[in-house]
């Protein structure tokens, strides 16, 4: 080991972190652990850059067989008097009281750990506390939006298998089956044959069907309709005195992107942005959707074998082959259901369009998709090796095809349209267990199309041969286009981008729905948890749900149809998703959306203890828990308190609250920016557990920590040598404080391997810098530089590291050229702030390996929280928010900073 290098050193230590952040749910205390990710109700895909040091990847849950529902006409209850409704005595109404409840006890839950006998009392590494709700004490805020506006999910282009594309689908009848998951370990008592007809539970529960109606105001004109903008002053250019230098004449592009950002569309500061409820525009003119290329055959070379033999096959089977050839060494052709989804379609396709050599192709096994994937790989590669201009030339071409679909004109404004492109035909990958993946999504046409426009314009005309299906003029509604998948018979819309003024109205509304909530959330508590002895079972069952969906952030659940993946929630729970444990203890174990499994062991209230029990009084374990309930009904009582509330407003309050809650009582006041983020991401995280926001670790994530060690030594490793220079001007620099430490976790053997990568990175940047540069002199005409310069330019590489290695051990360094010791200890500060700050966000980084951040941050979190924070703090937006979202969020970003939700 060298003598200038010391692996005793803290340096290496990570910083202290930042004070433990406690999860709270509608200011209770919880805890909460899980193990897969959830997408959430209005989910839009994220890039990295939307997580700030986090990674994202897809969830593997652990899935069972779908199970159905049957209804049993069983049931008994507790014997104790407060446990058993009487249906002989009358129930008594109770009166609602808007009584603050701080001392209402949430439901806690404990991490998987604990139940394997391994206790600790943490929450993902942090220790657990009890949180009283704090006072609201926020300024005066703008008054929730009388008017109504319809809200319609989110949309993104090629995302086929979401099932938030769509409007929430009407609740189906249940159908049963006969498939039980065994003995349960549950507490249940023994039947009471002598329980009245109001404690039994219901032999049939059909899920009743949300009627949506379609309200439009006859008497309001289309000009009404529509609120027109204020406007704004126009600034009067200053004319230049005289004698004054004249400003230099910017470029066209500089003044394009100003004219554009001067035509932003600010409704939110319109009196009345919403419109009147009912008719959403007065005009509406588009050019359609954008249906993809035709399919191009393969060469004649590359063909699929059968048998061992090459197979000529018709055009159409070709292509779905190809789609099963792309993913062979992808973890979906190595799935049973997949395979067996995909050759019966695939079977299909050949009986209608049969291979031209007369090959039958009746047997999985046989066939080697192999040939084409080779091809699509080596395609890739191709692609991949393609000059930077050869690769502009692309994209200019592909944009200016699409260019007149990406946008539309909504009351005389340009908007942006989201998803004008038309999901490519493929095979259908799913999330989780779905019973349908693998099979064929076949190409959508111009006939399979409708198209909503302003009556009167010129109707756009499809990019491929074809008629449009419909043509409507419905201005009560949002979308472009719709039509109909045919994989689950879902409705796919076109609607306008994130950015627009229709979806930042939407978004607005549903977070002052949600912030309106917090004037009836005392009264609501109160109510139910009254109800939660009631003597009629219906209102016991729904106030117990209501708990499960407060305090745990349930999801109201919806009935599925036979053909869909068996994912429940709160009022759709079976027996056998819940297990009792004495003396109080309740374990949830189901999937939730998208086939993400919800596994937690929480810590509850006696009485919903002896609820769940009599709940599951002899019913089997595919029966439901609660019988008496639906979401319909559900949803009807909630709005009884409130205009407009439902379940899932609650979700939304709750993450929204509780992470205001945490930002404010554990954002460090003096910190660095990077402290300051930790603990914004730490408030995330809690809102992320508690929705159940979470996924696994992704399988780079190893790898990914291992690089961003190696970075942090080679941060190190720049301060050594800045050091070792400091030390041969001035021996005196030993005996500072600030530089004699020897820095941690390098050895010479980490040195020798870590000066050996970095001359392979400047060996390969110096050619790709030379390639490029000859590039650019043939495009413009001009000789090409000859290859004695790049020779000359790795020779200098090769000396600088030669000199390196000959420092190496040594404790001298050189730096090459003359520089002031001043400068070279600011060089050396600049440094160690770096490793400070790169320190937390790799805590930050490991801190977040199981949690997914940015459904929180697209979804539930109200953006104005975001930019309150960040103006109190000092903190950046950009360093939080990607551009995406702040094209998302507009009208959040003008909010004053002692705003608060």
């Amino acid at each position: 080991m060298s003598s200038d290098v010391s692996m005793s050193s803290d340096d290496d230590k990570p910083l202290g972190v930042i004070p433990k952040a406690r999860a709270t749910q509608n200011g209770h205390a919880a805890s909460a652990n899980g193990r897969a990710a959830v997408m959430d109700d209005e989910d839009s895909f994220m890039t990295d850059s939307d997580q700030p040091l986090s990674q994202t990847s897809p969830a593997k849950s652990d899935s069972t067989a779908p199970r159905r529902r049957h209804m049993k006409r069983k049931a008994d209850y507790s014997s104790s008097d407060s446990d058993t409704p009487l249906a002989s005595s009358p129930a008594k109404s109770v009166a609602s009281a808007s009584v603050p409840m701080p001392g209402a006890v949430a439901a806690t839950t404990v991490p998987a750990n604990r139940i394997n006998g391994h206790s600790n009392g943490k929450l993902n590494g942090h220790k657990t506390h009890k949180l009283q709700p704090k006072a609201n004490g926020n300024g005066k805020a703008k008054p929730p939006p009388k008017k109504k506006v319809k809200k319609e999910e989110e949309e993104e282009d090629y995302s086929a298998e979401s099932e938030d594309e769509k409007p929430a689908p009407k609740p189906r009848k249940k159908a049963s089956t006969s498939a039980t998951n065994g003995k349960s370990k549950n507490v249940v008592p023994k039947a009471d044959p002598d329980a009245s007809e109001d404690e039994k539970p219901l032999k049939k529960q059909k899920a009743v069907a949300d009627k949506t109606k379609k309200v439009k105001d006859e008497a309001t004109s289309d000009a009404a309709a529509t609120p027109k903008p204020k406007k704004s002053k126009e600034k009067t250019a200053k004319e230049e005195p005289d004698g004054a230098t004249p400003k230099k004449k910017r470029g066209k592009k500089k003044e394009e992107e100003d004219a554009e950002e001067e035509e932003v569309y600010k409704w939110w500061e319109m009196e009345d942005p919403n419109g009147d409820g009912s008719i959403k525009w007065a005009t509406l003119d588009h050019n359609g959707v954008y249906f993809p290329p035709p399919y191009e055959r393969l060469p004649s070379d590359v063909r699929m074998k059968y048998n061992g033999k090459p197979v000529t096959l018709s055009t159409e089977a070709e292509e779905v082959a190809g789609f099963y050839g792309a993913m062979i060494e992808t973890e979906h052709a190595q799935d049973a259901t997949f395979n067996k989804n995909f050759f019966q379609d695939f079977k299909k396709v050949l009986t209608k369009h049969p291979p031209p050599d007369g090959t039958i192709i009746d047997k999985f096994e046989l066939c080697d998709f192999r040939p084409m994937y080779e091809y699509f790989d080596a395609e890739k590669v191709r692609k991949k090796g393609l000059t930077t201009a050869e690769k502009k030339e692309l994209k200019k071409a592909k944009d200016a095809l699409e260019e007149k679909y990406t946008t539309c004109v909504l009351d005389g404004r340009k908007e942006k349209v989201g998803n004008f492109r038309i999901e490519p035909p493929g095979l259908f990958r799913g999330r989780g267990e779905h019973p349908k993946k693998g099979c064929l999504k076949r190409r959508v046409t111009p006939e399979d199309i409708t198209i909503n426009i302003q009556q009167g314009v010129p109707i756009p005309k499809p990019n491929m041969p074809g008629k449009w299906k419909k043509v409507i003029h419905d201005q009560t509604v949002t979308w472009l286009a719709n039509w109909t998948e045919n994989i689950n018979g879902q409705h796919k819309y076109v609607f306008l981008a994130a950015g627009s003024s229709l979806k930042g109205q939407s978004d607005m509304m549903k977070f002052e729905k949600a912030r309106e909530l917090k004037k009836h959330v005392d009264r609501i508590r109160q109510d139910y948890n009254n109800e939660l002895k009631s003597k009629v079972m219906a209102d016991r069952q729904r106030a117990t749900a209501m708990y499960f969906i407060d305090r745990l952030a349930l999801r109201a659940g919806n009935e599925k149809g036979e053909d869909e993946a068996d994912t429940v929630g709160c009022c759709s729970l079976r027996c056998e998703h819940v297990t009792l444990e004495q003396p109080n203890f309740i374990i949830f174990d189901f999937l939730g959306k998208d086939s993400i499994r919800y596994y937690k062991k929480v810590d509850v209230e006696d009485q919903i203890f002896k609820n769940i029990r009599i709940f599951k009084g002899g019913k089997n374990d595919d029966d439901n828990l609660f019988d008496r309930v639906t979401t319909t009904g559900l949803n009807k009582h909630l709005a009884s308190y409130m205009k407009g509330l439902t379940a899932k407003v609650f979700r939304t309050y709750n993450a929204s609250i509780t992470f205001q809650q945490q930002l404010d009582e554990y954002t460090p006041d003096k910190a660095s920016v990077q402290e300051k983020l930790n603990a914004y991401n730490k408030a995330n995280r809690m809102v992320a557990i508690l929705c159940n926001h979470q996924r696994s670790v992704p399988k780079t994530h190893s790898a990914s920590m291992e690089k961003l060690t190696d970075k942090l030594r080679g941060f190190k490793y720049e301060r050594m040598k800045l050091r070792h220079v400091l030390f041969a001007m001035d021996p005196k620099y030993k005996k500072n404080k600030a530089y004699k430490d020897d820095e941690s976790d390098m050895d010479d053997e980490w040195i020798a391997q870590h000066e050996k990568s970095q001359k392979e990175k400047e060996i390969e940047k110096a050619e790709r810098k030379f390639a490029k540069e000859n590039e650019k002199l043939e495009a413009d005409g001009k000789e090409a530089q000859k290859k004695s310069v790049l020779k000359d330019r790795l020779k200098d590489i090769e000396e600088e590291y030669d000199r390196l290695e000959q420092e190496r051990g040594t404790g001298k360094a050189d730096l090459g050229r003359k520089k002031a010791p001043e400068k070279i200890e600011e060089s050396i500060e600049k440094l160690g702030e770096k490793i400070k700050t790169f320190k937390l966000q790799m805590v930050d980084r490991e801190e977040g390996k199981e949690v997914s951040l940015g459904t929180s941050k697209i979804n539930y979190l109200d953006p104005r929280i975001t930019a309150a924070w960040c103006k109190i703090h000092d903190v950046p937006i950009q360093k939080i928010f990607s551009k995406t979202l702040l094209t998302k969020f507009p009208w959040a970003m003008e909010v004053e900073s002692e705003w608060k939700f």
